[in-house]
C-alpha cells in the first residue's frame, strides 16, 4: 500500500565528532521517504529550488520513491546548518535558510489522492491540517512537529491533533505539548487531543507507544522498544525521520491495523533510524538490502527477550 509523506527536501552541512559534510540532501520528507520505501510504495509531496538537480532527486528516484509531488519553485532549496557536541542528541543549529520551503503550500497530485497512508512531516500545523483534510480517505495518518509549533503554533496544532492517528514526538516535546513532567500524564493528556496511539522517541534510548482506552484493539498498556548500542554514530541528523519511516512504511506493509502491528513497527522504526546514524546524511539509506534490514530487526527482537 502506498504511503503520501509531505515535508521538507533540504541540503544540510553538518558537523559532529567524526568529521563534517556540507551540502548533503536532507529534510524530512527525505529522510521519511527513503527509509519507509523498503516496506511500501512512497509518495512525496515537497518543495525544492533551482539548485536541486536530477541527480539530487535520483537519490529518491533509485528506491522507487514516486517524485511526481515534488515542485520545483524559483530560489533556492531550503537549507540548514547544524553541529554536535557531545551529547549527540541535540543538534546546535549554525544557520537556517528557509528560501522557497518559506512559502511552501502542499499541492496534492490527483494521482496521489488514492494512498492509504499518510505521513504528516515536520511543517506548519496549519499546512499539515490541509493535507490531512484534502486526504480524507486515508486508513491511517502519521505526524510529527516540534518545539517551534508547540510553543508558537498551540492554537493550530491542536486542531490538527483532531485528525490525526499517530503522534510521534520526543519526550521532551510530549511534556511541553502537555505541561505535564510526567510522560506516562503527558501521553494521556497528548491522546486527549485526538491521537489513537503515542510514539515517543527517547534517542538513543528506544522509543515507547501509548494507546488510548480502545484503540487498535483491547488494553492500554504502553510498549517499550531499546534501541541498538551503536559504536559509532557518524550523523544522528535524520534518526527521528528515518524511524517514522520505517515504523509508517512496515505499518504499511501489514494486512491489518492491530496493537501487535504498531508494537512490531517500533523495532523497524528503530532498525531504520540505526541505520541512518552509521553515514553521514541519506548515504547509509541509499545503499541498505532488506536483508540487511531483517537481521537487525532480529538482533532488536533480542535484545527484548529472556531465555
Amino acid at each position: 500500500m502506498s504511503i503520501l509523506a509531505v515535508g521538507s527536501i533540504a541540503f544540510d552541512s553538518i558537523a559532529t565528532p567524526s568529521g563534517r559534510a556540507d551540502n548533503v540532501v536532507g529534510g524530512s520528507a527525505t529522510y521519511f521517504s527513503l527509509a519507509a520505501s523498503y516496506f511500501t510504495g512512497v509518495r512525496v509531496v515537497a518543495v525544492v529550488g533551482e539548485d536541486f538537480t536530477s541527480e539530487h532527486e535520483s537519490i529518491l528516484k533509485k528506491r522507487g520513491v514516486d517524485t511526481r509531488g515534488i515542485e520545483h519553485a524559483k530560489g533556492k532549496t531550503f537549507r540548514w546548518g547544524g553541529h554536535y557536541l557531545d551529547n549527540l542528541n541535540e543538534a546546535k543549529t549554525d544557520f537556517t535558510e528557509l528560501n522557497v520551503f518559506e512559502q511552501f503550500k502542499p499541492r496534492i497530485p490527483t494521482e496521489y489522492k488514492d494512498s492509504q497512508f499518510l505521513f504528516l512531516g515536520n511543517i506548519h500545523p496549519s499546512l499539515q491540517r490541509a493535507v490531512r483534510k484534502e486526504m480524507s480517505g486515508v486508513q491511517l495518518t502519521g505526524g510529527d512537529t516540534m518545539n517551534y509549533w508547540i510553543q508558537g503554533s498551540r492554537t493550530e496544532l491542536i486542531e490538527t491533533l483532531k485528525l490525526v492517528d499517530v503522534l510521534l514526538i520526543n519526550d521532551g516535546e510530549a511534556r511541553m505539548l502537555a505541561e505535564e513532567s510526567s510522560v506516562p500524564r503527558a501521553s494521556r493528556k497528548v491522546m486527549a487531543l485526538g491521537p489513537r496511539a503515542l510514539v515517543i522517541k527517547h534517542g538513543e534510548y528506544g522509543a515507547t507507544i501509548f494507546f488510548r482506552d480502545g484503540a487498535f484493539g483491547l488494553g492500554n498498556h504502553p510498549f517499550r522498544a531499546p534501541a541498538l548500542p551503536i559504536e559509532e554514530v557518524k550523523d544522528p541528523t535524520g534518526a527521528g525521520d528515518s524511524f517514522a519511516g520505517g515504523f509508517m512504511g512496515y505499518i504499511a506493509s501489514q494486512p491489518e491495523l492491530t496493537r501487535e502491528v504498531l508494537k512490531r513497527a517500533l523495532f523497524f522504526g528503530g532498525v531504520m533510524g540505526s541505520f541512518a546514524v552509521e553515514r553521514f546524511g541519506t548515504e547509509r539509506l541509499q545503499s541498505l538490502t532488506r536483508e540487511e534490514i531483517d537481521a537487525r530487526f532480529k538482533v532488536f527482537r533480542e535484545l527484548t527477550h529472556l531465555e
